[in-house]
């Protein structure tokens, strides 16, 4: 009799239809970039945004999209990209530099933006203030004051003590200028040195270069910008062709073969970051409540052989400041 009854239950529940499956969520990230694509595919936010919504259960092709969107260095198209990517519904935009971060504030009121670059914020009004962003914006600053281009100028001079001219290369964007130059120009005056600025147009490395070099500059400062990180190899590569000790952005520009580099020690932990604060957002926090977040560490870098193929000595004094040296 029990085992007719097992049969039975069994038998029903065989018969019961199974509750329909829930498809997984997809999400859609909008990407929006100043820069022209990298059809090498190896940049920076190419490879470690993925990496870093992966490593918390967001898979391309799985449950997630990514709508990238790049303005080709032509900032008057920000606007229209930005409201393309809100047309899309995307969940977050994802801005690059402060150009994208106004176009895409400009294009939606509500939908979460998460901006990523070396600028202030607040100054620039895009969060009420670091700790309540306020409004539909958070993110990521490079610098926990200023860009740090003072503190850069200064450990450049001190690699060359006699130098009295300095090159500021900057990328063409408007606000890069802004932001860097007046530092890089104080600062500059304040160690006896001459600054010149030369922007660069149209990716053409080769005019830029020969411009520096015809107002016999004796230190390069490369800008921060994501352009410049992006084509640091052959920045790396035209310095060491005109011997200019340069000063750049990251660590992975002294690690591929710049002179020195001061600024947070890792882009692939800053994209962590931006992960963790798109996840959030996800999951249904308000960006008016995520802080804009700052590194908490620097890191002063200087490639030994870069110096030594400049014939360049270093002096003692600036090793010892070095947080990491490459021999």
């Amino acid at each position: 009799m029990i085992a007719r009854r097992r049969f039975i239950v069994a038998l029903s529940l065989a018969a019961s239809p199974l509750p329909a499956q829930q498809p997984a969520r997809v999400y859609r990230i909008g990407v929006l970039r100043p820069t022209a694509p990298d059809l090498k595919g190896d940049d920076a936010l190419s490879v470690n945004l993925p990496r870093a919504l992966r490593e918390i259960g967001y898979v391309e092709g799985r449950n997630l999209v990514i709508e990238t969107r790049f303005a080709d260095r032509k900032l008057d198209r920000l606007p229209a990209l930005a409201r393309e990517l809100v047309e899309l519904k995307v969940d977050v935009i994802f801005a690059v530099g402060s150009e994208a971060v106004r176009a895409a504030k400009g294009a939606s009121a509500t939908t979460p933006i998460v901006f990523f670059g070396n600028f202030d914020p607040v100054k620039l009004t895009f969060v009420a203030s670091l700790a309540k962003p306020g409004g539909n914006v958070t993110g990521i600053v490079i610098a926990p004051d200023g860009t740090l281009t003072a503190k850069k100028v200064e450990l450049l001079a001190q690699a060359v003590p006699a130098a009295r001219r300095m090159a500021i290369l900057l990328p063409g964007d408007p606000n890069v200028a802004r932001e860097q130059v007046p530092e890089a120009r104080k600062a500059a005056a304040g160690l006896g040195i001459d600054l010149f600025v030369v922007d660069m147009k149209d990716d053409d490395y080769r005019t830029a270069f020969g411009k520096i070099e015809q107002v016999r500059a004796q230190l390069l400062f490369v800008a921060s910008s994501t352009y410049f990180y992006r084509d640091r190899r052959q920045i790396i590569d035209l310095a060491a062709r005109y011997r200019l000790p340069a000063m750049y952005e990251w660590p992975d520009q002294v690690e591929d073969g710049g002179l020195m580099a001061y600024g947070p020690p890792s882009l692939r932990s800053l994209y962590t970051r931006i992960g963790a604060n798109i996840d959030r957002i996800l999951k249904g926090t308000n960006p008016a409540d995520i802080p804009v977040e700052q590194p908490t560490k620097l890191e002063f870098v200087i490639n030994l052989k870069t110096a030594k193929a400049l014939g360049l000595a270093i002096p003692q004094a600036l090793l010892l400041r070095a947080d990491r040296v490459i021999e």
